[in-house]
């Protein structure tokens, strides 16, 4: 049987619902030179995607100027930083959920498509920091997803086989990245659904059906 040893999460949408933060800062950052994103376009092609990749796309398909990308990047990570600050907050069940799985000998790790300066704001104004191993951002010399670099990595460095890790997303960069990596996947559909009784469900049945 393959005992599963370690659960990596992603973090924006998994672990914080941090989405909307997201969106409001890029179009506040966006603003300033007249555009925006608007909702169903942001939810349909852009969640999910690093800064940069979306500026990228703007420019080529929405005739945003390239000169300006980084200056917007910059920008909106400054607003996103605002947004963590004045609402980031810590939630009971994530602290539990993570609590219990580092009891029952779970070894813990994120992997974000966020910058790292924003994974540690959110994983420490959360209260779940010390529950991780370690994490790695988008920023760290590693292809964002859907690459799987990042879980390549991650996997790496917990010296684990693949099929002895959880990984838990919930967008199709991320999903797409996790599945690439060999890892198994548990995909959810936003903060709400990542609990303790779901991902610990998840490996039960796994473990049963290699036993």
């Amino acid at each position: 049987m393959t005992k599963i040893k370690a659960v990596i999460f992603d973090l924006d949408g998994v672990l914080v619902d941090a989405k909307e933060w997201h969106y409001e800062a890029l179009n506040r950052a966006l603003g300033l030179f007249g555009f925006k994103i608007n909702r169903e376009a942001h939810v349909r092609i852009y969640d999910g995607l690093p800064t940069k990749k979306k500026l990228q796309m703007l420019s080529l398909e929405e005739g945003f100027p390239s000169a300006l990308c980084s200056f917007v990047s910059k920008m909106k990570q400054q607003y996103t930083q605002d947004e963590y600050n004045n609402k980031c907050k810590p939630v009971f069940d994530k602290q539990y959920m993570l609590s219990k799985l580092n009891n029952e000998g779970y070894r813990l790790a994120c992997c974000s498509n966020s910058i790292r300066e924003s994974v540690t704001t959110q994983l420490s104004k959360s209260g779940i920091m010390n529950f991780f191993e370690f994490y790695f951002g988008n920023d760290e010399g590693l292809a964002p997803k859907p690459d799987p670099a990042l879980y390549l990595a991650a996997i790496d460095n917990l010296g684990l086989k693949p099929e002895e890790i959880v990984i838990v997303e919930d967008m199709p960069p991320g999903i797409e990245a996790a599945k690439a990596s060999g890892a198994h996947v548990c995909e959810v559909k936003g903060v709400q659904e990542v609990n303790y009784s779901r991902i610990k469900d998840f490996i039960s049945k796994l473990e049963a059906k290699n036993d």
